[in-house]
């Protein structure tokens, strides 16, 4: 669950840090963003899935 956590903080942190060297965002940066934050998340549920599945 640590590092799940860790992942999404990193996640939301790094979006928002695109978000403010960016300041002038139109809506498809903003779903670019988003979508790649969904992605990431994505990537980090497997493998938090995957390490979980090797520990049984």
């Amino acid at each position: 669950m640590g590092f799940m956590k860790s992942a999404s903080a990193g996640v939301m942190i790094g979006a928002v840090a695109g978000m403010l060297i960016a300041p002038q965002l139109n809506r498809n940066t903003r779903k670019k963003l988003r979508k790649s934050g969904d992605m990431m998340m994505g990537m980090v549920e497997d493998v938090y899935d995957g390490v979980i599945r090797k520990m049984r």
